[in-house]
């Protein structure tokens, strides 16, 4: 079967690799659609992400959704033909968790997460034409949710898992800073959670026309506009330190800051005196825990995640995809790629 394999920086390849069998509480999925991810990205231009860095060949890919082709022994509450997308994550151990992080498994210590290079060997990720999964990581698709749309679960489920990090939206009024497409979809997360207006901002026009496709009330592009002032909440989505200062400026004192954006490990420079002066609450947001159900429910109930979907191409041209992904002077928001024709989508 094909597979989208980066063997280092940029080394991209379509490899063939082995038809997967199931085991006992397996499936093997006909893998549909999976969408490119900034991880993706990174580990195809630089040979790693954050730190974990490449030391084999990599099958990327951890936003997919497709069909089942095969069910593995004791395997008894799916369907082959079933539409499905996968959890990508699997922890590694017993699970043990100390008491004041119950629940919290998406901070637990070690986790193999599909299409990632932390562990030796690697975690093998979904951009193949067939793709072998853990029963239990598995979520069927609702009524009315094609394996495109299902394929955004993953990201629509870190936005998701960031507005919950917020407590209550009802009513609030917040702030949205970047619109690339995880500050898009917290746009539509959070509207769904009830905030009462959402302001979406990036220095790219085409950036913001989705994010305001995606419920923005107002968009604002600030390469030629500053922040708003006064924000009681805000959602950093870009992931820049550059940006951090702007950013905790615009944050009213004793505001929230929730960033989703993911900072890099390595050390960089950010004006941050703001956050001590304004006594303002900076929360990390870390993928999720079981939010991909909850956006799969929303989705289901007319939660609209299209219109951050920008381009299409086949798994031949992954390569182009790619750089489509990595280039905003495309315009490119979520690029999609189809992996297999198992059915019609």
């Amino acid at each position: 079967m094909k597979a989208v394999v980066v063997h280092g920086a940029n080394d991209l390849r379509i490899d063939e690799r082995p038809e997967p069998a199931a085991g006992p509480g397996e499936v093997v999925l006909d893998v549909e659609w999976g969408g490119i991810c900034g991880s993706d990205l990174s580990y195809w231009r630089h040979g790693a992400s954050g730190t974990a860095a490449l030391k084999s060949p990599l099958v990327l890919g951890h936003e997919v959704a497709g069909r089942i082709a095969a069910l593995g022994a004791g395997v008894d509450h799916l369907e082959v033909g079933q539409p499905v997308t996968v959890h990508p994550a699997e922890l590694v151990g017993d699970g043990t968790m100390p008491e004041r992080l119950r629940g919290r498994t998406n901070l637990y210590p070690q986790i193999r997460y599909f299409g990632s290079a932390a562990f030796d060997p690697h975690t093998d990720g979904g951009f193949s034409e067939r793709k072998l999964a853990k029963a239990f990581q598995v979520r069927p698709l609702p009524d009315g949710v094609d394996t495109l749309r299902g394929a955004l679960a993953e990201p629509l489920a870190v936005a998701m898992h960031a507005v919950s990090r917020a407590g209550n939206l009802e009513g609030r009024d917040i702030l949205v800073n970047g619109a690339g497409p995880i500050g898009s979809l917290v746009t539509a997360a959070a509207k769904y959670a009830g905030a009462r207006t959402v302001i979406a901002t990036d220095i790219s026009d085409a950036s913001l026309q989705i994010a305001k496709a995606m419920g923005a009330d107002e968009v604002l592009n600030v390469a030629r506009n500053p922040l708003p002032a006064d924000m009681e909440l805000v959602f950093e989505a870009t992931g820049i330190p550059a940006v951090l200062g702007n950013v905790l400026m615009a944050t009213a004192r004793g505001g929230t800051i929730v960033q989703v954006g993911n900072l890099p490990g390595a050390p960089a420079a950010s004006a941050l005196g703001d956050l001590v002066t304004r006594e303002i609450t900076w929360i990390g947001s870390y993928r999720f825990v079981d939010e991909i159900t909850d956006a799969l429910q929303a989705m289901a109930n007319g939660l609209d995640v299209s219109p951050v979907i920008t381009h299409t191409f086949g798994i031949d041209d992954a390569e182009e995809a790619m750089q489509t992904a990595a280039d905003p002077a495309v315009g490119s928001s979520k690029v999609m790629l189809r992996l297999s024709t198992s059915q019609p989508n």
